[in-house]
């Protein structure tokens, strides 16, 4: 197929998430670029929504795809088969991870792994009421999607789960009002979709509070923030608290498909009497992925200090100074820069692109840009995607 007929075809088979999809073919990609197959080159500025944490083509990630393959690939559904590449991805993330969140459910996707950690939150409290934040993201699957309050998203869908208590990330007011005692609190500490909004000490605190007073679990959703991204391999280490459920996705998988939810052994074992089977995937646990995973993580854990994630945020902070650019939020490499209105955000991310910089906006933010690009990007690459935002910005009236 030629350039053009690839699109025709895109269009006619497949199922389309918008009514304006971005139509951008890209035939292959290595280190932080992308390449369209006249060979024009974008600049990866959002890691396919915080996937590729570790560039494009990670030698040690690749290898490990490889050697795995030699092996084997499907062998039974989760949890019935010893499988290598399971236990080593278990043993990679527990030197990384508080002592206490020592069981590991891995499955396909982050919204996967909400919803495993809502049974389970059920499940173990005997409880069904949730706390969720206003404007939160947590997937589109139905029991995440009810964890949305956003009524744009969900109302075509309804009815959905049924006693979710929704609260304003960092007020502190509302959660002390909160008469129900909920299975769970479920927060991000970094608001992604809300355009980077983070949490404060004290509203974290308030909730861990509410938790131990009310016998609720209190699940963190680290699927966009976990693996280094925000300049410690968790956000929740930058605050003082520990989750009692913790939910990972994104860039656990080193680009293949992977999600999990963490919980200490005690809790976990719920799901498997009483019924038997309680939480069950044919996929979770893939042991490509699993290989896979191990490897981001080791790369993860091993370089992290020469990412220099912290440094960088200060960079793209100290070039992104713009009288246009009304705040950068955010943490690490998670950062929203918020412009005046959505117009201006989608018309820099179509002059980003002729440029060669592939960038994005939020769910909950259509004026702000999303800029959440690889761990590895270099110093000149931050230069030159900020010298194009804002070259854009200064052409705007």
């Amino acid at each position: 197929m030629n350039h053009h007929s690839n699109r025709s075809w895109f269009l006619q088979t497949m199922a389309q998430t918008s009514d304006a999809p971005l139509m951008l073919e890209i035939e292959r990609a290595e280190g932080n670029w992308m390449i369209a197959p006249d060979g024009k080159r974008y600049l990866d500025l959002i890691s396919g929504i915080s996937v590729s944490s570790l560039g494009h083509g990670n030698k040690a990630v690749i290898d490990a795809v490889q050697q795995q393959l030699q092996k084997h690939m499907h062998l039974m559904v989760y949890g019935e088969v010893v499988q290598q590449p399971q236990m080593q991805l278990a043993e990679a993330l527990g030197k990384v991870l508080p002592e206490h969140l020592n069981n590991f459910y891995f499955v396909n996707s982050g919204s996967e792994a909400v919803e495993g950690a809502m049974k389970l939150a059920k499940r173990f409290t005997r409880r069904s009421g949730f706390v969720a934040q206003l404007d939160a993201y947590h997937g589109s699957t139905q029991g995440a999607l009810s964890l949305m309050s956003n009524p744009y998203y969900s109302d075509n869908y309804k009815p959905l789960l049924p006693d979710i208590h929704f609260i304003g990330m960092n007020d502190i007011e509302a959660l002390n009002n909160i008469e129900i005692k909920p299975a769970a609190v479920v927060m991000e500490l970094v608001q992604a979709e809300r355009g980077c909004l983070q949490a404060t000490q004290e509203y974290v605190s308030a909730v861990k509070a509410f938790c131990k007073s009310t016998g609720a679990l209190l699940i963190i959703d680290e699927i966009q923030t976990g693996l280094g991204r925000t300049g410690t391999m968790f956000a929740f280490e930058q605050y003082q608290v520990e989750p009692d459920i913790l939910l990972l996705g994104k860039a656990l998988g080193g680009g293949m498909p992977m999600g999990a939810f963490v919980a200490p052994k005690y809790m976990m074992e719920v799901l498997s009497v009483n019924p038997v089977l309680g939480h069950i995937t044919t996929f979770g646990g893939h042991p490509v992925c699993c290989a896979a995973a191990t490897a981001a993580v080791h790369q993860t854990t091993d370089r992290f200090q020469e990412f220099e994630v912290s440094r960088k945020e200060q960079l793209f902070r100290t070039l992104l100074q713009h009288p246009k650019i009304k705040a950068v939020e955010g943490k690490g490499l998670l950062l929203a820069a918020h412009l005046k209105d959505e117009k201006t955000c989608r018309d820099l991310i179509s002059y980003a692109l002729t440029q060669g910089v592939f960038t994005d906006w939020f769910l909950y933010a259509p004026h702000a840009l999303r800029i959440a690009p690889p761990l590895t990007i270099t110093d000149e690459e931050i230069t030159f995607a900020c010298e194009t935002i804002v070259n854009f910005l200064n052409f705007q009236d």
